[in-house]
């Protein structure tokens, strides 16, 4: 029998005395891409994120490459994620090459708890991390920006130098919150079709928060429709069906949709 790559049952989260997600359950399997659709505080960060651990749930189980997500350990470094608002300080003097370079995975050095050491001993010269990054930025076509800090970068330049982050050491599930706020229609478009390049190549596991509905029925394997609990789950055909999106959305809704 085929093991999921991440299986989510019962799940509730609280945010305060909101309830953000009820009882949500569903499992992904290995090389497909879902996306999670909803309208605006129908709790689709707030599912990703209690899916990986970032924030606490009130109820249910959540399980990553056949284990407990508190219990992870070093499959932990499998895991991707891109979050919707990659908050730093834009004068923080870090290249895009060393941002990328802190993908990769070293548990010897990420278990010295001593700062200092650890950047002495990650940025010594080491030639197959440095040709990890350099293959990491051209294959998301970013290693011309690899010497600009990484505060001068436009949203979609920022958006392939995380995804070179998630590349420059194997994942197995990549997690994706709105990757795509911020980045214009063409820029969008380029992006999902490197995402889908790559989960081939790669063998990811893709689940992906969207408010495009045009670009998942195009894109995506499977589809979630969630407003607080699932409304549906199944083929983009299926779950993003007129009578499945008024379910999901209400009678207000105004599908996205791009004309080219």
């Amino acid at each position: 029998m085929k093991l999921p790559i991440l299986k989510v049952e019962g799940l509730t989260v609280y945010q305060g005395n909101y309830l953000a997600v009820r009882d949500v359950s569903f499992e992904l399997f290995s090389g497909t891409d879902t996306a999670i659709v909803g309208p605006n505080g129908a709790g689709k960060s707030t599912l990703v994120k209690a899916i990986l651990d970032l924030i606490p749930r009130r109820a249910g189980t959540i399980e990553i490459f056949g284990r407990p997500i508190s219990r992870l350990g070093n499959l932990r470094q499998r895991l991707g994620y891109m979050p919707q608002n990659f908050i730093f300080d834009r004068s923080f003097p870090i290249s895009v090459s060393e941002l990328v370079g802190l993908g990769i995975g070293d548990q010897q050095q990420l278990r010295n708890r001593n700062k200092h050491l650890f950047f002495a001993k990650f940025w010594q010269n080491k030639p197959e991390k440095s040709a990890a990054v350099k293959a990491a930025l051209q294959r998301t076509d970013a290693y011309h920006l690899r010497n600009q800090a990484i505060g001068t970068l436009s949203g979609g330049q920022l958006k392939r130098v995380l995804l070179a982050y998630c590349l420059v050491t194997p994942r197995k599930l990549l997690v994706l919150d709105e990757a795509f706020a911020g980045v214009d229609m063409q820029g969008a478009a380029d992006f999902y079709a490197l995402l889908n390049e790559l989960k081939r190549e790669e063998g990811w596991t893709v689940l992906q928060v969207s408010h495009d509905i045009d670009m998942v029925n195009r894109h995506c394997d499977r589809v979630l429709c969630l407003n607080q609990t699932v409304v549906c789950t199944g083929h983009p055909e299926i779950a993003l069906s007129p009578q499945n999106l008024l379910l999901t959305y209400g009678p207000s809704f105004s599908r996205y949709q791009h004309h080219h």
